[in-house]
């Protein structure tokens, strides 16, 4: 079986291209590939736009659920290393394209909004199925994505795990551009390379400026009352079945406990 990778090409015209390759598991990714990715984001000055893909078609189907058991005994979160990876890519002075082929569910949609520009088909599929696996998800997740698609908008994603095709998520905002296959991988690549035509410090700079602009005004209360819900549920026996019904394709049966 071939091992997760990301393949990692630098170009000329100073755009890191980093693609996604787990194919046994439609690119989901787990801690092998979360490393390799973390170190990818530590790139030679001469790289100045990262473009984020999938192989085969298909962007990040989620993150391994055989990963997401209940908290450690020190009260770790299992996603900690995801999350922590997502909110450094979403924090880089590099800036980022996400070009979604096809699925982008869970921790794949989150990737993508981690990035700064996402380019997608009309066969883009986003979904947030945290609901259907007992869980809630992060913060910091929630908060990208309401970030692009608003309050009212975020809610019916993370609450009914609908799936959203790729015209629908141009409509909403949560694409920049939604084009043909050929045409969108071109166009991503162009706007990695006006990116990285630009002054470094000048981009890095309004990155920053944006961050702080979209950052919730949440208390260290608030934050604290999100992680003890999300630790709950993650020790839930909702959280295990919700596992093992998506592993064994098969309804959940959830009992509320």
């Amino acid at each position: 079986m071939q091992q997760p990778t990301v393949e990692v090409e630098d170009r000329a015209d100073g755009v890191r291209v980093l693609t996604l390759s787990n194919p046994a598991r439609k690119n989901a990714l787990d801690d092998r590939l979360l490393g390799l990715l973390d170190a990818a984001l530590s790139p030679p000055p001469a790289i100045r736009a990262f473009l984020v893909r999938g192989a085969g078609g298909t962007f990040c189907s989620g993150y391994d659920l055989t990963h997401l058991g209940p908290p450690a005994s020190d009260g770790r979160l299992p996603d900690e290393p995801l999350m922590a990876f997502l909110s450094r890519l979403e924090r880089h002075p590099v800036p980022s394209v996400a070009l979604v082929q096809g699925a982008a569910f869970g921790a794949g949609f989150d990737l993508a909004s981690s990035c700064d520009f996402r380019v997608g088909t009309p066969e883009t599929v986003f979904c947030m199925p945290p609901a259907r696996l007992g869980l809630v998800y992060s913060l910091d997740g929630m908060a990208r994505a309401t970030r692009l698609v608003g309050l009212a908008r975020a809610r019916s994603l993370f609450l009914t795990a609908r799936k959203l095709d790729g015209e629908t998520a141009l409509d909403w905002g949560l694409l920049d551009a939604c084009l043909p296959a050929q045409e969108a991988e071109a166009h991503a690549l162009q706007l990695c390379q006006t990116l990285a035509s630009h002054a470094p410090l000048a981009v890095a700079g309004m990155k920053e400026v944006f961050g702080l602009l979209g950052r919730p005004a949440l208390g260290e209360e608030e934050r604290a009352r999100a992680r003890s819900l999300r630790a709950a549920a993650f020790a839930s026996e909702d959280a295990k079945e919700g596992r093992a019904a998506f592993l064994e394709k098969r309804p959940p049966a959830f009992k509320g406990r």
